[in-house]
């Protein structure tokens, strides 16, 4: 029965999910972290960029950290963990997807949340050093979902991987967007329709075939985004075929490593079935906690730590 429960009680202001979703990704100041950066070649031409920081001891153990929807691997929440675990004597990873690393990416399509092809290329690339016995998958928001994704619809992993962390993830994607279409989520929604229809603009120049100036026009909400842009460009017939599709909560039964999805009550991004009580409650392997507070990737305790990098330490030592 691995439903945990949660000592997380945070203070102030950080109780609000509002604040401390905000606070944490506009104001918490990224920890120090020196990363080295290799650029991956895809099988179909494309690239993606990889920043890799190494423990000061040599490890044989190393997490690949996926950031969420218009993030990178600079985000404080990336760094933060990265550090944590550095200091456990973990190598890492962290992945920057298609367009997500300061530099567009050669194709039209780029990534979206269940795009589990880009993930399985960057296992293979960090296995072929032949130096790592152990592998975890940790991710954030979009980056957990997809992690969740790739754990749960293969039939079989490398024997490498061990465990899978996921943090503030939107287990369901058509439920989520229609969180995020409330009016009390729409500082969220503008400021990722800006971002989302700037990474568009840019490819309208490199692809003027792909999508026209009126259909740009149309996009004026993160559905018609996925609509006119996700679905077309990865091959989904829709936005809602895309949600359906790429899903993690339906994999999650067929997950065979141990995983923890740590998500807030008072997350305001995420839906109801974005809680899987009774699943976890009859699994082995899905352990979920669901603290009072903590917002969308914002368990702040301070600056320097927070409580989600506590907990997946914790998990990952246990």
């Amino acid at each position: 029965m691995p439903l945990i429960s949660s000592t997380y009680a945070p203070k102030g202001l950080f109780k609000n999910g509002h604040f401390s979703t905000i606070y944490s990704a506009k104001l918490r100041k990224a920890p120090s972290l020196l990363q080295h950066r290799e650029r991956m070649q895809l099988p179909d031409g494309d690239f993606m960029d990889l920043d890799f920081s190494f423990s000061e001891k040599k490890s044989h153990r190393i997490a690949i950290l996926l950031h969420g929807l218009e993030g990178n691997a600079q985000r404080s929440y990336i760094k933060g963990q990265a550090k944590l675990l550095l200091e456990d004597r973990w190598d890492i990873c962290a992945v920057n997807y298609r367009g997500c690393s300061g530099e567009n990416n050669v194709l039209y399509e780029s990534y979206n949340a269940g795009k589990t092809q880009d993930l399985d290329e960057v296992i293979k690339y960090v296995l072929e050093k032949d130096r790592y016995d152990e592998i975890i998958l940790l991710g954030f928001s979009l980056g957990g979902n997809l992690l969740l994704k790739y754990l749960g619809e293969r039939s079989s992993l490398p024997k490498q991987i061990t465990k899978g962390i996921a943090i503030s993830t939107p287990l369901s994607l058509k439920g989520s967007l229609q969180k995020l279409s409330q009016w009390n989520n729409w500082l969220y929604r503008t400021s990722f329709l800006l971002d989302l229809k700037g990474k568009v603009k840019t490819k309208m120049q490199q692809h003027p075939e792909k999508i026209t100036q009126e259909e740009f026009k149309q996009i004026k909400s993160l559905k018609a985004f996925d609509d006119l842009y996700t679905a077309p460009a990865h091959g989904f017939k829709d936005a809602y075929d895309y949600y359906e599709k790429n899903s993690s909560l339906q994999f999650l039964p067929n997950i065979q490593v141990p995983i923890f999805i740590l998500n807030a009550e008072n997350d305001s991004f995420l839906s109801s079935n974005c809680y899987p009580f009774s699943l976890a409650e009859k699994s082995k392997n899905i352990y979920l906690e669901t603290p009072k507070y903590g917002g969308h990737v914002g368990f702040h305790i301070n600056d320097k730590i927070y409580y989600s990098e506590e907990r997946a330490l914790q998990f990952l030592t246990s």
